[in-house]
């Protein structure tokens, strides 16, 4: 494998994994990578919020040993002070390491290994005088007086529409004119990383006009959200609805929506799900043009942190256990000299496999807090490999879940509730098995994963070798202080 190949890391916010190679949906340029290369269908975020799902990233480390176990009050922000990340592994052995887009870090600024970053935080202003580098270009571009909020859409809101100003001036494209500007300045004599973050599909769902329009006047391609037969039992009463506001509040995470407010938040998501293809469009089209050398030694590798329920189950955004939420799409094409032999992998990969991953393109040897698995064997071994994970283990808040892809056990320990789905038969998760007794056998060899899962931990969740909630928030020691490795002191 050859030495220093270029990376470009190419993260959306929010993406689902059944966007990819989905004849509803136009991604023309990501269908196109996945048939270049190779598409990991089994694809999953054992943590499914942005804070959690990006320390596994930048680490290559579980979630247990990140620290960080969900969103939640209790668990902590991404704080730049591992001693081993993606980025900085590569700037040390002579990478031009840069991040366009969004970050997410604590401090904002915090470079989490980069040499350089453009960053696009959303607005988010976490101490008094921070602008983001999108903000700032924005101000300087955008007429006199507008904002990028002149929509009037927030930030975690079910509400759609198209964007109030010209295609230019949207974060997803400032996002991509930041990284081809990185490309045209950077030094030609080094490898580079390029981390092209984007914001969306993340809401507020507001993709241009001509983006809106392609789903939004077009009903037909734009299906209702599946909902199962078991949904019904998971909304809160209509009592404790009418106290939250559910079915009201623009941002509820939860709750019945009409056929009119379902449509247009779908087809605004879409339409976002396009922008960024489009920007990923114009990526490949400045690399085949300009410095087609630099497009032959690159890898590309596309995933993103989580996905959005999009209405699936009477649920919206993420941090849910079913697969709008927890799988995610992901896309490696390596460079020219090493074909993709493999173009659907099917094995259960996870966010943590993208360090060790990228690290192997580089050749750069992997630190002893790497707990992911190289993608790269997969892409070559036309049979699939003979050792691989069983399955994924993923959490957030008060829910568990364990999948391969193939069959998937949830554990809500403080409702004492447990579902289970066969996704061969049932993609969409409509169909609970819990309390199938010809699926016994397969529950308990599921259920006892999860166990073992939590047993490693010593965190008092098993009891006996039995799942057991102990009434409290699980915390991660580490939130406390930074993992270093089995064999590092």
């Amino acid at each position: 494998m050859p030495r220093y190949a270029n990376i470009i890391l190419l993260f959306a916010d929010q993406f689902r994994g059944d966007a990819i190679n989905n004849p509803e949906i136009q991604t023309p340029n990501l269908n196109f990578m996945a048939a270049r290369g190779t598409n990991f269908t089994h694809a999953y975020t054992p943590c499914p919020s942005c804070i959690p799902a990006r320390a596994m990233l930048w680490t290559g480390m579980s979630q247990w040993h990140t620290g960080i176990l969900s969103m939640n009050a209790e668990q902590p922000d991404l704080f730049s002070d591992y001693p081993h990340t993606l980025a900085g592994e590569l700037t040390k052995v002579g990478y031009q390491t840069h991040l366009s887009g969004k970050g997410h870090f604590t401090p904002q600024d915090a470079l989490m290994g980069f040499q350089s970053t453009e960053v696009d935080e959303a607005g988010r202003v976490e101490k008094g005088g921070f602008k983001d580098a999108y903000r700032t270009w924005f101000a300087k571009h955008a007429p006199a007086g507008v904002t990028p909020d002149d929509h009037g859409v927030d930030f975690n809101s079910w509400v759609a529409r198209e964007w109030h100003l010209l295609e230019y001036l949207h974060p997803t494209a400032w996002t991509m004119t930041s990284a081809i500007g990185f490309l045209q300045r950077r030094d030609r004599e080094r490898p580079f990383f390029l981390n092209i973050s984007f914001d969306r599909p993340h809401s507020p769902y507001v993709p241009p006009r001509s983006y809106w329009d392609m789903y939004y006047n077009r009903p037909i391609s734009v299906p209702p959200p599946s909902v199962g037969g078991w949904a019904g039992r998971s909304l809160p009463s209509p009592t404790v609805a009418a106290q939250h506001g559910l079915g009201v509040d623009p941002n509820a995470l939860q709750g019945k929506l009409s056929e009119y407010q379902v449509h247009r938040a779908r087809s605004g998501y879409r339409g976002e799900i396009s922008f960024v293809d489009a920007q990923i469009g114009r990526l490949m089209t400045f690399l085949r043009r300009y410095q087609p050398e630099a497009r032959g030694n690159t890898v590309f590798l596309f995933a993103s942190d989580h996905g959005d329920m999009q209405g699936d189950h009477h649920f919206w955004r993420k941090s849910q256990p079913y697969e709008g939420s927890v799988r995610v799409p992901l896309i490696l094409l390596p460079p020219e000299g090493l074909k993709s032999l493999r173009h659907v992998a099917d094995e259960p990969v996870s966010l943590m496999d993208i360090m060790p991953t990228l690290l192997e393109y580089a050749g750069v040897e992997r630190p002893p807090t790497v707990e992911g698995e190289s993608l790269a064997p997969l892409t070559q071994c036309v049979a699939g490999p003979k050792a691989w994970r069983e399955y994924i283990h993923g959490e957030h808040g008060q829910m568990h879940y364990v999948t391969d892809g193939r069959r998937k056990y949830i554990w809500f320990p403080v409702e004492s509730r447990e579902q289970f789905f066969d996704l061969e038969c049932d993609p969409t998760e409509c169909q609970d098995l819990i309390d199938d007794p010809l699926r016994e056998n397969e529950i308990v060899m599921w259920r006892g994963r999860l166990a073992r899962e939590l047993e490693g931990r010593d965190c008092g969740w098993v009891r006996g070798g039995r799942l057991h909630y102990p009434g409290m928030p699980m915390i991660s020691p580490y939130k406390y202080e930074r993992w270093r490795g089995k064999n590092e002191r």
